[in-house]
Order: C-alpha cells, then sequence, then structure tokens
C-alpha cells in the first residue's frame, strides 16, 4: 500500500483544518486576545448572542480592554477603554461606511451601489437639518402632538413608564417627521405598530449581522413595515409641512434618494423611523426613570420647570427653543442618562492594520513626564518626591530576578 492510499481524504482534511486552526492562532499571538470558540464559522456567536453586552464585559475584564471575538465568521475587536478611541475613531485605516454597509442591507435592504452612492450626500442634508440652528422647526409641532396624547391617555390611571414613554413618544415623532395621520389611530393598528416595530428594533442588531431565515419573525416585521412605507411614500412626499416650511426634513432626504434610486425610498423610509425612534425612547425612559428615583431632584426639576413656564393648570403649555435653554437643569439629565445608558456599538472596519494604545512611547520618561490621567505618583504641585527612585528600584530588581532566571527570594 502506498503512502498516498494509506492516508485517506478524510484524514486529510482532519489534518489541513488542524494546520490552519493553528496558523491562525499563531497568526493571532501578534494581536488582541481572540475570543473564537471552537464551532466552525459560528464561533463565540451562540454566547455573545444571548447577552452580548454581558459578554463584552466578562471579557473586559477577562482579557483587558482590547479584545477580539470570532463569531459567525467575522473578527470583531472591541476597544472598550476611552485611551484607544482617537486611534479607533480618526485613523485613516479604518472605514465607517465598510462597517455598516452590510448592516444596512440586511436591516433595509438597500443596496451596496445605492448606498454608496448617496450615504455622505445624506449625512451633509441631515447634518444641517438637524443642526443646532434648525431644531425649532420641529419643536411646535411635537409640543402639540404630545399634548394630543397626553390628553388621550388622560388625567387619571398607572402606566409602565415604558410603554408610557412609547405611547407618547411614537405617534408624535411618527406624525411630526413623516406626516400627521401616518401613525394608526385604530387599537388595534396601532397594537400592531407597536408589536412589529418592538420586535425589529429589539432584533436590530441580530438582524444586521444573522440570516434572515434564523429570524423569521424579525424578518416578518420588516416586510410588515417596508409596506407601511410603500404604501404611504407618495402622501408622505406631497404632505404639506404644518410650520408652513417648504419641504419637511423626510422630504428633503427623499429628494435625494430619488436621484439615484427611486425604488428605495421606502427603505430609506424605514431606517429613518428606526433611528428615529430606537435611540429617543429608551433616552426619555432612563432621563425620567432616574429623575423619578431621586426626589430631590424630581423636586429641583419641577421647581425650574414652574420658574419658566408658572404654575401648572389646564391650559396647554407652549414651549419655544428660548424656554428650552433656560431648562439647563432638565438638558442635564437628559445628558446624564445617554451617558449612563447609551446603547449601542460605535463600529469601524479596519482597512489595514492600526496599533492602539502603544501608550509609553508617547511619554518622556527622561524628564519623569508620563501620560496625562497617569496618576500613580499623584499630581500637581506635590506629586511623590521619590518617583524616579521607585521606579529606578523596581527595574533593578526585574533585572536581577531575570539574571538570576528564578522567581524564589
Amino acid at each position: 500500500m502506498g503512502v498516498m492510499e494509506f492516508f485517506s481524504p478524510g484524514v486529510i482534511a482532519v489534518l489541513g483544518s488542524c494546520v490552519l486552526f493553528l496558523f491562525f492562532r499563531w497568526k493571532n499571538l501578534r494581536g488582541p486576545p481572540c475570543i473564537q470558540g471552537w464551532v466552525p464559522w459560528i464561533g463565540a456567536g451562540f454566547e455573545f448572542g444571548k447577552a452580548p453586552l454581558e459578554f463584552i464585559e466578562k471579557a473586559r475584564i477577562k482579557y483587558g480592554p482590547i479584545f477580539t471575538v470570532f463569531a459567525m465568521g467575522k473578527r470583531m475587536t472591541f476597544v472598550t477603554e476611552e485611551e484607544g478611541i482617537n486611534v479607533f475613531l480618526k485613523s485613516k485605516h479604518v472605514d465607517f461606511e465598510l462597517a455598516v454597509q452590510n448592516p444596512v442591507y440586511n436591516t433595509a435592504w438597500i443596496p451596496k451601489n445605492v448606498f454608496f452612492s448617496l450615504h455622505e450626500k445624506l449625512y451633509v442634508l441631515m447634518k444641517g437639518k438637524m443642526g443646532t440652528f434648525s431644531t425649532h422647526q420641529f419643536t411646535g409641532q411635537l409640543i402639540e402632538a404630545f399634548h394630543e396624547q397626553l390628553e388621550d391617555l388622560g388625567a387619571q390611571g398607572t402606566a409602565d413608564l415604558n410603554d408610557f414613554v412609547r405611547h407618547l413618544l411614537y405617534p408624535a415623532t411618527v406624525n411630526t417627521l413623516f406626516k400627521k395621520g401616518l401613525f394608526p389611530t385604530d387599537e388595534r393598528k396601532i397594537k400592531e405598530f407597536y408589536q412589529h416595530f418592538k420586535t425589529y428594533d429589539e432584533g436590530f442588531e441580530y438582524g444586521s449581522q444573522l440570516p434572515e431565515w434564523l429570524l423569521r419573525n424579525w424578518s416578518k416585521s420588516k416586510r410588515w413595515l417596508l409596506t407601511l412605507f410603500e404604501k404611504n411614500i407618495d402622501e408622505i412626499k406631497a404632505h404639506k409641512s404644518v410650520a408652513g416650511h417648504s419641504r419637511t426634513l423626510v422630504q428633503a432626504v427623499l429628494d435625494v434618494v430619488e436621484t439615484e434610486s427611486r425604488q428605495h425610498s421606502p427603505n430609506y423610509g424605514l431606517l429613518m423611523l428606526w433611528a428615529s425612534l430606537a435611540n429617543a425612547a429608551p433616552i426619555a425612559f432612563w432621563t425620567l426613570a432616574f429623575v423619578l428615583a431621586h426626589p430631590e431632584v424630581h423636586k429641583t426639576v419641577l421647581e425650574a420647570i414652574s420658574s419658566v413656564f408658572g404654575t401648572t393648570g389646564k391650559d396647554k403649555i407652549k414651549v419655544s427653543d428660548d424656554d428650552l435653554k433656560k431648562l439647563l437643569l432638565i438638558k442635564w439629565c437628559v445628558l446624564e442618562a445617554i451617558r449612563l445608558r447609551a446603547p449601542g456599538i460605535i463600529t469601524r472596519k479596519v482597512v489595514k492594520p492600526i496599533k492602539i494604545l502603544e501608550r509609553w512611547k508617547e511619554a518622556n520618561l527622561d524628564k519623569n513626564a508620563f501620560l496625562d490621567g497617569f496618576m500613580a505618583f499623584g499630581g500637581g504641585k506635590f506629586q511623590c518626591p521619590g518617583r524616579s527612585v521607585q521606579q529606578l528600584d523596581s527595574m533593578d530588581a526585574a533585572s536581577v530576578q531575570k539574571d538570576s532566571g528564578s522567581g524564589g527570594a
């Protein structure tokens, strides 16, 4: 029997797989710690998918601030501390558009060529339309819509805070941003909208990465929401703003979209719906939850509101941008809620190798000029006078231990 006959195709395949596995293990020694599991392609996907934030926190504790997770055929490297974030955000070797293009297709069926052609144009447009000097165009309409929803709820009764926030924000945002009347008024259809958007929102991260056939309920909700926009897109484009503005934000976006692909207007409508509701509702919920959990803060907030609008009564409060500028405490509460509970991940695709946290190469150790934020020796006028001696002692001890070849005394 020849040597080649001794090795069956199955054995060769197993050996080849082992060689490749060991090669990539060796290659990874040059990069961050990698959590990759033992199942081909899936990797750590199941464990990561069960509770992503908990998984990331445990990995950070075990492996440090930078680590890689291999899941569903992709390598995701996480930077979890502020120190490395500037390289991550500003390096020319990472790319935002390449990172989000595929998730955009998976979640809204916007093709690659359409996305790359429109992304920067739409970003510039929306940045201008939603800048500090443009928010006044939304204020009046939103306040009026909030009053309508509060009247519908009534002054008596109890409700889950999360449900209350959604009941208030969803109709007001949809009718203001797209067109008045787009949000359903029939009780059954309202419930249907809530259910489909909740399914779509909660499964968004999974839907952005996984094959759609694995997420049947999520896929059904995506199709339902897309159908909603397909039926209403012409009316949205023809809708006249109550405030008298020539074109609404959504209409301006659709005008740009249709220069490239008219058929994908509903798809961009779906993305705008998700972007407008998926972040606003959780932050509103957490702001109210934190304020209500601290009676002294709640009292101070109410006093601040009364100082601007007077004693509340049955009359509707009219809110202007100038009024909001006087309510700094509320703005601080919103920003603190965002700081504590901001969801999601900032993502980039690495197009060329980059290095993060080469921290001590930037320090001038000859002059004991340490990095900003390094507080081991104190700071200011009275930092540790023996810091140079302590470093020298530690270096000498390390050198002696290495020369002795033993860790014993």
